[in-house]
């Protein structure tokens, strides 16, 4: 588990580089946190980190982006409007093979999304953010060991207590 404050928009994009610098293909990222924590910030700037150019849409509305990318396509979700898990299924979203899924409101998709990789836990922290990383298995472990040695983390604060 990794923890870290995040005080402005330049710290959110240097982790947005560290984990996309260092990500597995095909990961699946649940980002959790309250309206207004940041998720959909952290998304963007891990797709940017990515090579996406051009606009990148909060999928607020449309629920799901796509963007293409080095090694396939990276989704993006925002479940929050989704009323039950049930609803996921009509996404059509079962057989794609992304290279990342970033899952804003994962809890609202349930048992039907994929189990992640890594969870990341946004909080509003003064005029900054907390961050969570906290590996979901295996592959998630071995990335979060790969991100702690990178350089662009080891620049931001760990939270005060």
């Amino acid at each position: 588990m990794i923890h870290r404050h995040l005080p402005d928009d330049a710290a959110t994009q240097r982790l947005a580089e560290a984990l996309a610098a260092n990500q597995p293909r095909g990961a699946v990222v649940h980002l959790q946190g309250d309206l207004g924590a940041g998720k959909s910030t952290l998304a963007r700037a891990w797709l940017r980190a990515l090579g996406v150019t051009g606009t990148v849409r909060s999928p607020t509305y449309t629920l799901v982006e796509r963007y293409p990318v080095e090694g396939g396509e990276a989704l993006h979700l925002d479940l929050y409007r989704i009323g039950d898990a049930g609803e996921f299924d009509f996404l059509g979203l079962d057989d794609i093979d992304a290279a990342l899924w970033l899952v804003e409101w994962p809890e609202r998709g349930a048992a039907a999304l994929q189990a992640p990789d890594l969870v990341i836990q946004l909080a509003i922290e003064g005029a900054g953010r907390a961050v969570e990383l906290v590996p979901g298995g295996p592959l998630g472990a071995g990335w979060l060991a790969a991100v702690s040695d990178d350089p662009r983390l080891s620049a931001l604060s760990e939270p005060k207590p």
